[in-house]
């Protein structure tokens, strides 16, 4: 029948898994309104086994409704939930959500189980509306367990997790603290390679959480090579020519006053704006503009992973430099300095100790400082690519920014501790504001994290 005495239905249908073809009575009912999540967790509509398809995420697709015209025709689209494996419609990864047509075929992985989407032309006379959890036999056919049995892989957990204890469990960063942890054992009674350990890891564990509220994945070692590149920076003859420039030479007004000098705030933030904030972000943003560089010359996708093509590219990297800057500037001048200060007054023991308590915060509070300029100004880095045409525009008020933060921060630190609380806030405020501005205006959002793009808003 047509017009008002028939309808479209819309239906799961899993033809093959594991190599085998399955019967066609598996068969799994959309709709309208009501979401069909795909995956082995038992809270799913469709409820795959766990020890048959172990590429399977526990949550690893949806299939939402789209639409519906005036013909009654449904519309659906499919959207991965951020998998392990990915999810492939018709042989092809998925890139966030995608519409689906009769015939579509949906892979869970490259090589796992696969859905032929259907949607029937029926009577709505012999329509039979059930929602998807009516489907009792099809879904323990698929391995979820009945409510007093256990499985082998709920007792041995570890078994089915696959990719998603290295993906979804922080495993990477458990198994670096346990190393961390060991090497800082094991250099019990050797200053100088304990604080390093010390502050490596703590670095680290910064990077980490900037990292995370990102959500987009970079190659580690393209980050490691931007901290990496910062501190050969720092090392070269390049550095004395930054601090003639801007400091030393009579170019700039940028002299750093010494502790016996009397100037007035205005004074002195002028010489911190040209001195260590113009100066310094400069340096930590050379790392990233030489990665823009390098990336331009290679083939897609490492152009995508190298390079810097959005604003959570620039902020990535912009914090990564930040870590090597900071690091060398910890370990390699102020706590060196006020250990063997200490040291001369007080004993070696006690020298010690001082310059570890002035490593941790020093490290730590990089994602108020040095973290937070250099993300701010990558962000803009990342803007100024995805706008190319206000670049001119875009780049010397990211850079004027960071250098104002940074400046600020030196010039309230001999003043009042809480004033330089509030700077660091701010700092840190600035750095959240990019971070969330950049996820908003990412064009790989969808692919970033678990929310997708479900259509035009």
């Amino acid at each position: 029948m047509t017009g008002k005495n028939a309808r479209h239905n819309a239906f799961l249908r899993l033809v093959s898994g594991n190599g085998a073809t399955l019967r066609s009575e598996l068969r799994y009912s959309l709709l309208p309104g009501k979401d069909v999540v795909i995956g082995r967790d038992p809270s799913c509509q469709v409820v795959l086994d766990a020890m048959l398809y172990r590429m399977v995420s526990r949550r690893h697709a949806v299939v939402r409704y789209l639409s519906s015209s005036p013909d009654n025709k449904l519309s659906w689209v499919i959207c991965d939930l951020n998998s392990a494996n990915g999810t492939y419609l018709n042989g092809k990864p998925l890139q966030g959500c995608q519409e689906l047509h009769p015939g579509d075929r949906i892979s869970l992985g490259a090589d796992g189980p696969q859905f032929l989407f259907e949607n029937e032309f029926v009577s709505s006379a012999t329509v039979m509306s059930r929602p998807v959890s009516a489907l009792p036999s099809a879904l323990h056919t698929q391995g979820q367990s009945k409510p007093d049995s256990v499985s082998f892989t709920q007792l041995f957990p570890i078994i089915s997790t696959g990719k998603d204890l290295t993906r979804k469990a922080y495993l990477i960063p458990g198994i670096l603290t346990v190393v961390f942890v060991v090497l800082m054992f094991a250099t019990v009674g050797q200053p100088q390679a304990n604080q390093v350990i010390v502050a490596s890891y703590i670095a680290f564990a910064a990077y980490f959480f900037v990292y995370q509220l990102c959500g987009k994945q970079k190659p580690w070692w393209v980050l490691m090579a931007v901290a990496l590149t910062t501190i050969l920076i720092l090392k070269s003859p390049l550095l004395s020519l930054f601090i003639f420039v801007f400091r030393d030479g009579g170019i700039l007004p940028g002299n750093i006053p010494s502790s016996k000098d009397s100037i007035t705030l205005t004074e002195l933030l002028i010489r911190m704006f040209f001195g260590a904030g113009l100066m310094e972000e400069l340096l930590k943003a050379l790392p990233v503009l030489g990665a823009m560089a390098i990336a331009s010359g290679l083939p897609s996708p490492w152009r995508e992973r190298v390079g810097v093509r959005e604003p959570l590219d620039g902020i990535l990297l912009g914090t990564a430099s930040a870590v090597g800057f900071t690091l060398l500037e910890t370990l390699g001048q102020y706590v060196p300095v006020i250990t063997q200060n200490v040291a001369q007054q007080a004993g070696v023991g006690t020298g010690q100790l001082v310059g570890l308590q002035l490593l941790i915060p020093r490290i730590l509070g990089s994602v108020a400082g040095h973290m937070a300029y250099s993300g701010y100004l990558g962000y803009f880095i990342g803007l100024a690519v995805l706008k190319p045409r206000l670049s001119w525009q875009i780049l010397p008020i990211g850079y004027v920014s960071a250098a104002a933060l940074h400046a600020l921060w030196n010039a309230t630190g001999s003043i009042n501790a809480l004033l330089l609380v509030v700077v660091g806030v701010l700092s840190y405020a600035f750095l959240m504001a990019a971070i969330l501005k950049a996820r908003a205006l990412s064009p790989t959002r969808s692919q970033n994290f678990a929310t997708r793009f479900l259509g035009p808003k």
